[in-house]
């Protein structure tokens, strides 16, 4: 087998190297993927959110319910002027004692689950006697929750409308 010569004008630096429109061509091509993917990873995060947030308020309206169904089987006693729903969100967490022969404490939430849409967490709350477009609670109980978020979904409904 031969060997390649080289030109004994050419040295092998002439060689070696990128130029610089390959450079270029190079730094085009990532600008176009990654332009590609960012907007795919945003509405990946923010689908994710989206189903934690419906995960949650699933979580809470089902323990308002059942706490309602134990007041409504006599379960759990009602106040003299309540609807009976809970009066706080708290409530669900901590507990209450059953009117049962041998009273046992009810719970039906083990913690509160955080509002993903919103930086502090907070619930939107809403009272069996409110409207069901209110931002204001009433305060006399807990009647639904929903989002503080001002922001539109990937279906284009508020967050706050769920």
């Amino acid at each position: 087998m031969g060997r390649w010569k080289l030109n004994p004008t050419e040295t092998r630096h002439s060689w070696a190297g990128v130029t610089l429109i390959e450079l270029i061509v190079a730094m085009g091509i990532l600008t176009i993927l990654v332009s590609g993917i960012l907007p795919l990873s945003y509405m990946t995060y923010k689908r994710s959110k989206e189903i934690e947030l419906r995960q949650n308020l699933r979580v809470i309206r089902k323990a308002i319910d059942d706490y309602k169904k134990m007041v409504d089987d006599g379960r759990i006693a009602m106040e003299l002027d309540g609807t009976g729903y809970p009066a706080t969100l708290e409530i669900l967490v901590e507990g209450v004692d059953s009117n049962d022969p041998d009273p046992i404490k009810l719970k039906f939430l083990r913690r509160i689950p955080k509002d993903p849409m919103t930086e502090n967490g907070e619930w939107g709350l809403r009272s069996y006697a409110d409207s069901s477009d209110s931002d204001i609670w009433g305060g006399q109980d807990v009647y639904d929750v929903y989002s503080q978020s001002d922001e539109q979904a990937l279906d284009q409904t508020n967050y706050r409308d769920w």
